[in-house]
């Protein structure tokens, strides 16, 4: 399995459109609006590098709004915590 992050900048007004967008995408497990040098950062996960580009390039840069992409590959996860967990505000 292929982890990666994908830093995003987008027009402004796109933003929240493009959050919703990025989330259907097959091979995006999440997307987080960010505070920071960029707008959105999605959570890819494929079974393959091929998937990877076929998802940024094919996919998502596709999508209007969108201004840069940067992706970052994950080598090794070091968290021995659940995700779900990690994020559980206690609602």
């Amino acid at each position: 399995m292929v982890h990666a992050f994908l830093l995003i900048r987008a027009e402004p007004a796109r933003v929240a459109a493009l959050a919703d967008e990025l989330a259907d995408v097959d091979g995006i497990a999440e997307v987080y609006s960010v505070a920071g040098d960029v707008d959105l950062i999605a959570v890819v996960r494929v079974p393959h590098h091929d998937d990877l580009a076929d998802v940024v390039t094919r996919h998502v840069a596709a999508l209007p709004g969108i201004v840069e992409t940067r992706t970052m590959v994950a080598f090794q996860a070091f968290s021995k915590r659940d995700l779900d967990a990690l994020w559980d505000l206690g609602e």
